[in-house]
């Protein structure tokens, strides 16, 4: 089946259930069209129009106008009769007049909800009537009866014109609109006057009667006036009159284009007419809205486009001051969207696209940011407390000179701005890697009689007997009030077996925990220095006096993407990138991240061999930067590898040429390129030609950041 329909009619075509990802239906009619569990990945409807054929349209715009007049006419007849038969005293009547006069005005001026009131009260009025008619000839039995008759059916009455005028206009447009109004009041004057010609003809009323129920005649008659007018309230999106709007769309969505249940994820409706159209259940994940026409008269369901102003946001792309805070907007598309000083406080944005978009001094305050792509954003001076990132979460390209991890209150003013020294911003590049989070490890919890010395060994043991898991070092962290708990944090493959690992692990620990110490040091002279580096670790930051590196130290409080993390770059005795939590003490190689936390400490120990720093220079490395970048832009193979090392490669030669460098990040990004050009070399034979050139040059730059940094280049 093809899947071009650019330009095509499918007025009235069902894709039922089809499997339509990609599909072109750009500037295509698809009015009454069916999409209805549709799989419309990646498709493409710009400036398509959805919406009713116009069959369905003229006979819903007739359906509507004959709902606004219907009432309107017999609200005129009814009201004389039920008046006149239930009791034809014009006291009551003008009574009746008067009590009306303030659901009238309240529903006018403060909208529905607070009209429920005003009759209720109405009604109350009318209660006491029926107990005051006991007493009096004035009311009889059928005084109550008439009163609510007459304020019951004339709000309600008002309600269905402003209902039947919304729709019609949604349909036809306002001047069809205007006529339907018009024609409502004309038909409610014709209903009075037949009742009262009726009563005049048939019965027997004196003119002070006959002028009493003209002014009832004359309430009901504003009531189809006041319909018009609610109707066009609703229009304009006056909140007042909000509740009846929904019930206009989708009464107005029938036989329209139905997206309902479709999976529309990244796709593109830019410039499309979507009146009428139905996307109830529809999964909207970066669907791109821009520039959309009558966005505002879809049926939303449960969607971010149930929102005025998030639909104005998805229009125009400006969202400049603007408070979106406790909204559910996942998967909603801000692709290049201005949302500087906007406010997502308890916003769920997961899965959202926010590429390319400014975002500075936005509150991103527990914010829920779960696979949120936010490539080429910009995030200077934003609120980031306690947000919600994942790993998932994408923060390539990054454009973030600093941020707060507090909004500042009365209380507590400190917005505790990253970095600490206000003279100093991020580097390009540098925010992602400060505030990525580590997830999915296998986790090692060590809560009785911590022995360095076993954990050393007995991850060693573990690592070798499970190669396929590529077990390398993540994270140690110091737990427990009285810091004599640990938990050690290591990566592995996806498909790794977390629970045999950690079994596994447990049994090799509480074996060489009994052993003696001569049968450990027997054991220690086996293994090379690793293990030792390892015990090295543990007990240096477990009795680490308190002191802190010249490295740089960020406290934060309270993150939400991982608690008390401490993550460890590299294999076994590798260096610390980053810390997170309160009260840890991290020992820290010679590439050092961050650490995170309150309370924390640091221990720097350099294992940058002495013969490899005297022999090459920062100006030497860069060089080599320089050689490697060139080597692969030299290279046939595809583009995209070409684009993915080289921007890894820029960034790792820019990190590495500062006054002080950021070997961290050079050895995090020198890490993934080689990673790439290694995967590329088993693919095409460009690729084992350039990664055979460009090995030895990564081993040399990777000993002079510090080899142990990462598990991955020690193989090299």
């Amino acid at each position: 089946m093809s899947k071009d329909f650019s330009r095509h009619n499918l007025q009235g075509c069902s894709f039922k259930g089809k499997n339509l990802e990609g599909a072109n239906f750009s500037y295509a009619d698809i009015r009454g069209a069916n999409f209805t569990n549709a799989i419309l990945r990646g498709s493409d409807f710009r400036g398509a129009e959805a919406g009713q054929e116009r069959s369905w349209m003229l006979f819903l715009t007739v359906f509507l106008s004959f709902i606004a007049i219907l009432p309107a006419f017999t609200a005129g007849i009814t009201t004389i009769f039920n008046q006149s038969l239930l009791n034809p005293n014009p006291l009551v009547h003008l009574s009746t007049v008067v009590i009306l006069i303030l659901p009238f005005i309240v529903t006018t001026t403060k909208g529905f909800p607070a009209s429920l009131v005003s009759i209720a009260f109405s009604l109350g009025i009318s209660t006491l009537l029926v107990i005051f008619s006991t007493f009096s000839t004035l009311f009889n039995d059928g005084t109550t009866l008439a009163f609510i008759f007459i304020a019951i059916g004339t709000i309600t009455g008002s309600t269905s014109i402003a209902a039947s005028i919304t729709g019609v206009t949604i349909l036809a447009g306002i001047k069809v609109a205007i006529m339907a109004g018009i024609t409502s009041v004309i038909a409610s004057l014709a209903g009075t006057v037949v009742g009262m010609f009726f009563l005049e003809k048939f019965g027997s009323v004196s003119n002070f009667e006959l002028a009493a129920e003209l002014a009832v005649a004359i309430m009901v008659l504003i009531g189809s006036v006041q319909g018009i007018y609610i109707g066009w309230r609703i229009l304009v999106g006056d909140p007042k009159f909000s509740l009846i709007y929904p019930i206009a769309i989708n009464f107005t969505a029938i036989g329209g284009t139905s997206f309902r249940n479709a999976d529309l994820t990244d796709a593109n409706f830019t410039s499309a007419r979507l009146k009428s159209t139905d996307f109830r259940k529809a999964k909207l994940t970066r669907t791109y809205f821009h520039k959309t026409k009558l966005l505002d008269r879809v049926r939303p369901g449960t969607s971010y486009l149930q929102y005025p102003q998030v639909r104005q946001l998805i229009l125009t792309g400006q969202g400049q001051d603007k408070i979106f805070d406790r909204l559910n907007l996942r998967g909603i598309n801000l692709k290049k969207a201005f949302l500087t000083d906007a406010s997502f406080i308890s916003t769920d944005l997961s899965e959202a696209c926010l590429q390319d978009g400014d975002l500075s001094r936005a509150k991103l305050v527990q914010t829920q940011l779960d696979a949120t792509d936010f490539t080429g954003a910009t995030l200077t001076g934003a609120y980031i407390e306690d947000w919600g990132i994942t790993n998932e979460t994408n923060f390539r390209g990054v454009r973030c000179e600093y941020v707060y991890m507090r909004l500042p209150t009365k209380e507590n003013p400190n917005p505790l701005r990253k970095p600490d020294n206000n003279a100093e911003t991020f580097a390009d590049g540098e925010f992602g890697d400060f505030i990525q989070p580590i997830f999915d490890t296998l986790d090692l919890y060590h809560n009785q009689g911590v022995d360095p010395r076993a954990i050393a060994i007995s991850f060693k043991q573990l690592a070798e007997k499970n190669p396929d898991a590529e077990l390398r070092i993540a994270g140690i962290e110091i737990r427990g009030e009285s810091e004599d708990k640990v938990l050690l944090r290591a990566k592995t493959t996806p498909l790794a077996d977390k629970s045999q690992l950690s079994a596994e692990y447990f049994e090799i620990y509480n074996q060489v925990k009994a052993l003696t110490q001569q049968e450990v040091q027997a054991l220690m002279a086996e293994k090379d220095r690793r293990i030792r580096s390892l015990e090295n670790f543990v007990n240096t930051a477990l009795k680490s006096p308190s002191f802190y590196s010249n490295t740089q130290i960020e406290e934060v409080s309270n993150m939400t993407n991982n608690p008390g993390g401490f993550s460890v770059g590299g294999s076994v005795g590798g260096n610390i990138n980053n810390v997170q939590g309160d009260n840890n003490r991290a020992v820290q190689g010679d590439n050092n991240q961050a650490v995170l936390g309150d309370g924390n400490q640091v221990t720097q120990q350099n294992q940058v061999s002495a013969e490899v720093e005297a022999s090459l220079t920062k100006a030497d490395i860069v060089a080599l930067f320089t050689q490697l970048e060139n080597l692969v832009k030299a290279a046939k193979v595809d583009q995209d590898t070409k684009e993915t090392a080289i921007e890894d490669i820029s960034a790792a030669k820019k990190a590495t040429d500062k006054e002080e460098p950021k070997k961290n990040i050079a050895l995090a990004n020198l890490e993934s390129v080689a990673q790439t050009l290694e995967k590329t070399s088993k693919t095409v034979d460009a690729g084992q030609k350039l990664w055979n050139k460009a090995k030895p040059i990564i081993t040399k730059i990777a000993g002079w950041l510090g080899a142990a940094a990462s598990s991955y280049l020690l193989k090299l």
